[in-house]
């Protein structure tokens, strides 16, 4: 074991005692059973949906039970560092209203909310495992490593960095002066107890008591020396900062089921209070007849941004994600669902599975019940950032977009469910916009011409329906203009009759309506006709049919 001396040696002159830390960083005073969770992004790719799952989940327990919500931004891994990852991971929770109680932005008491800013609370703790003999000094190269695990490969020996296999655990402390006085580089490993036999058992909140071989490698703590700032790694850095912000519940993926027997062994080393874990099932993807994790790299799906940018409304999606955390909320209406409590005990082992047709259908039903007033100002919102052009036309025409939105959903038994998402709203109501509608050039426009009615037959059906057109108020007298025109111009009454004779008639009642329909709305599937006319107006109505008129 080195001499105290030349320890304190490698650390700041007037680097504090823990004891320091353990003052400044007191026990949080919280009702009983208040927990305290924290959240841990780490700015080396994009927030996966799977982080807000997490949060969503911390986020509830901490405040329903009177605890706090934190976020703490894990980047000690400073290599992999993706430039703007903060930004966007600020701008996901934003949207999903997942403010946490303490972050780097709001402060409090227990910060700083950045590792990277934690350097020397870190050292101390380092300092302190090295005076115990619980860490020690380690100068292993690259090609020493390296020929350590090709030797416990060949000898079908679990590999690793433990027991004898280790070679710097109990060097002489001569030899490691003449390695310090040398400047070579080294990491601060954990001396990991004798007892690599034992089991670890700890009691999940999700899973209930679990067991696994006790951890046996001396794991880095410290990176190397010749590194500024020194940072820790996660298991130590986690370790420290969990215990010192008095953070009580961690809640994480199953993925870091396997780190807890080192997170133990580091916790009693510290002589810190050991801390309730929830592991978290990761969230699956259906491919084919089998089930996978939803993958940053494969699944467009999995990005935060995918939802921003598709505009899902907020409240849809996290009603989705409560659904899936407890089966229970997905069996409730909307707003109870976001009102009652997430269970952990109610979580389950398995990783559920994201369907974007579910949620489609969750979003649809969600924006049915909003005003037109509601969907207006949350698609103006989206259309900001994603489609400038749209937003000029809503500000240009805001009466318009209002009545457009009331077509079959004010006062209707049942609105309209045409509308998914907010970046849907330009193919779902464009066509009510003269600056976004893409009119009918003629009666050779594919559209037209995918009928099978004969160019000379739509362009007179047109001219008779506008050199008639009444705006009439009651649908039934409305629709009877197209009747009149189609009868005159010897289509089928019914697609029955059409089809007993179809070389009798240039088409049915429904390929007339089509010819209207496609005029006025540039597609053959639209909101109730005579509705739309309304919220357009005569003008605008008749001015749709001049490329069908003028030839």
């Amino acid at each position: 074991m080195l001499d105290r001396a030349v320890i304190d040696a490698l650390f700041p002159a007037d680097l504090p005692e823990p004891e320091h830390w353990e003052q400044r960083y007191p026990a949080r005073e919280l009702p009983e059973g208040a927990k305290v969770t924290r959240f841990g992004p780490s700015p080396t790719g994009f927030v996966h949906i799977g982080g807000v799952y997490v949060a969503t989940i911390d986020q509830d327990v901490a405040r329903r039970s009177g605890g706090r919500y934190l976020v703490r931004v894990e980047d000690t891994d400073r290599s992999r560092e993706v430039e703007g990852a903060i930004d966007q991971f600020e701008r996901g929770f934003a949207y999903f209203g997942l403010a946490a109680d303490e972050d780097i932005h709001r402060g409090g008491d227990y910060g700083p909310y950045q590792q990277s800013e934690r350097e020397q609370i870190y050292l101390t703790y380092v300092r302190h495992l090295l005076r115990l003999g619980r860490a020690y000094l380690d100068f292993a190269t690259k090609d020493e490593l390296a020929a350590i695990t090709a030797r416990q490969q060949a000898t079908k020996l679990p590999t690793g960095y433990y027991g004898s296999w280790a070679i710097w655990r109990d060097a002489d402390p001569a030899d490691v002066q003449a390695k310090l006085d040398a400047d070579a580089p080294y990491v601060v490993r954990f001396r990991a107890p004798d007892d690599t036999g034992a089991r670890a058992r700890f009691t999940d909140a999700i899973r209930g008591p679990l067991e696994a071989e006790a951890n046996r490698n001396d794991v880095v703590i410290l990176k190397s020396s010749d590194q500024s700032p020194r940072l820790p790694t996660y298991h130590f850095a986690h370790a420290v900062d969990d215990h010192l912000m008095r953070v009580n519940l961690v809640i994480r993926g199953d993925e870091w089921i396997s780190s807890v027997p080192v997170h133990q062994q580091l916790f009693e080393a510290l002589a810190f209070d050991p801390i309730t874990y929830a592991h978290i099932a990761p969230l699956m993807k259906q491919e084919g007849g089998s089930k996978r994790k939803l993958s940053k790299r494969k699944d467009p799906e999995a990005s935060v941004d995918f939802y921003i940018e598709s505009g899902y409304p907020t409240k849809a999606v996290l009603y989705y994600l409560r659904g899936l955390a407890n089966g229970r909320l997905a069996e409730l209406p909307l707003d109870q669902a976001l009102a009652e409590p997430i269970n952990l005990d109610e979580c389950g082992v398995a990783g559920p599975l994201v369907d974007l047709v579910k949620l489609d259908d969750i979003s649809a039903d969600h924006i049915a019940t909003l005003s037109g007033a509601e969907i207006l100002a949350e698609v103006r919102t989206w259309a900001e950032r994603f489609d400038p052009a749209l937003l000029a036309v809503l500000d240009a025409e805001p009466d318009l977009a209002l009545r457009a939105l009331a077509v079959e959903r004010d006062g209707a038994e049942n609105p309209r469910k045409d509308l998914k998402k907010w970046s849907e709203f330009r193919a779902v109501y464009g066509f009510f916009f003269p600056q976004l509608h893409a009119a009918v050039a003629g009666p050779d426009d594919e559209r037209i011409a995918a009928l099978g009615v004969d160019r000379e037959v739509v362009q007179a059906v047109a001219r008779d329906f506008v050199g008639n057109y009444q705006q009439l108020d009651d649908g039934q007298e409305w629709f009877q203009q197209i009747r009149e025109v189609a009868a005159k111009h010897g289509f089928a009454k019914n697609a029955k009759e059409f089809k007993k004779n179809p070389e009798g008639f240039p088409g049915s009642i429904r390929e007339a309506s089509q010819i209207i329909r496609i005029a006025i709305t540039g597609s053959t599937r639209s909101p109730d006709l005579h509705s739309i006319t309304q919220a357009l107006g005569r003008e605008e109505t008749l001015g749709r049919f001049s490329g069908l008129v003028g030839e």
